[in-house]
C-alpha cells in the first residue's frame, strides 16, 4: 500500500496537537508530517508576522521536511501568509513548492479554496488578532472575490495566548460574529485548538465553520489528490471531496 505524505510547516508551538488528532482520523495510507519553523518574536503584529513568514524560515523548514518525501506541503500559518497579501501569499507558497518540487499552499490560500468549494460568497471572520492585523485577512479574501460581511477582532496579542483558549473560549469567540447574512464563519488562527470542536462549533452557530487547521489539512489532501471521509471535521469534509480537480 502506497502512503501519501502531507507536510506541514508549523510556526513555533500553539495548537500543533491538532495534527496528531487529525492524523487519527486519516486512513492508514495517509501520513501527516509536521515540522516546526523558527519564530523571531511571537506577536500578532504586522512586522513580526512578515518576519515569521519570510523565505529563510520557510525554506529551512522545507529542507527539514525533505527527508519525509511529502507529496504536498502546507505553510500552516494564516497570519504569516495573509500579511503578504493575496499575490504575496501565492508567491510564498510557490517558493516552498519549488524548493521541494511538489504542490504547495498555505492556510490563507486554503481558506479561499475552502470557501469556494462550499459554494459560499459571504463570510464572517471571528479573529484572535488585533484589528490592524485582521484587516489583512479581510483584504486577502476580498481580493480573491469573497465578500466579508463582518469582522470581529479579539486583540489576542500572541499565538501562545491564542493557544491557551479552552473549548468554551473558542466557541465563544466563534459565536461573537455570526450574522445571519454570513454563509460561513471563519476562525483564522492555526495556534487555536479547533480540530476537535468543529461539530460543536457548527451546531452552536447553525452553519458551516472553517477553522485554520481544518482547512490546512483539507488543502493538503486536495493538493495530494487524496479523498478522505472525516465527517467529524465538519461540513467542509462532508460536502466536498478534497481532490485536485477542485483547485482554483
Amino acid at each position: 500500500m502506497n502512503t501519501t505524505t502531507i507536510g506541514f510547516l508549523y510556526p513555533g508551538f500553539g495548537a500543533e496537537d491538532d495534527y496528531p488528532y487529525m492524523q487519527s482520523l486519516m486512513p492508514a495510507n495517509v501520513a501527516l508530517k509536521l515540522v516546526h519553523t523558527s519564530v523571531g518574536t511571537d506577536a500578532h503584529e504586522v512586522d513580526a508576522l512578515l518576519d515569521l513568514g519570510k523565505s529563510e524560515r520557510l525554506l529551512d523548514g522545507a529542507a527539514a521536511l525533505r527527508v519525509s518525501a511529502p507529496d504536498a506541503v502546507l505553510w500552516a500559518c494564516t497570519s504569516g501568509s495573509f500579511v503578504f497579501g493575496l499575490d504575496g501569499a501565492t508567491r510564498q507558497a510557490e517558493e516552498v513548492g519549488e524548493a521541494l518540487g511538489i504542490p504547495a499552499s498555505s492556510t490563507s490560500l486554503a481558506f479561499v479554496d475552502a470557501v469556494r468549494a462550499l459554494g459560499a460568497q459571504r463570510v464572517a471572520i471571528a479573529a484572535t488578532y488585533p484589528e490592524d492585523v485582521s484587516k489583512h485577512f479581510r483584504a486577502l479574501l476580498e481580493d480573491a472575490g469573497i465578500s466579508v460581511v463582518s469582522l470581529v477582532s479579539h486583540d489576542i496579542v500572541t499565538a501562545a495566548l491564542a493557544g491557551e483558549l479552552d473549548d468554551d473560549g473558542v466557541i465563544g469567540l466563534a459565536s461573537s460574529n455570526n450574522p445571519e447574512e454570513a454563509e460561513v464563519v471563519l476562525l483564522p488562527d492555526t495556534a487555536m485548538h479547533t480540530a476537535r470542536l468543529i461539530e460543536r462549533l457548527e451546531t452552536a452557530l447553525g452553519k458551516p465553520v472553517l477553522t485554520a487547521n481544518q482547512v490546512t489539512l483539507w488543502q493538503g489532501l486536495r493538493l495530494a489528490g487524496v479523498t478522505v471521509s472525516a465527517p467529524s471535521l465538519g461540513t467542509l469534509f462532508r460536502r466536498t471531496h478534497p481532490t485536485r480537480d477542485q483547485q482554483h
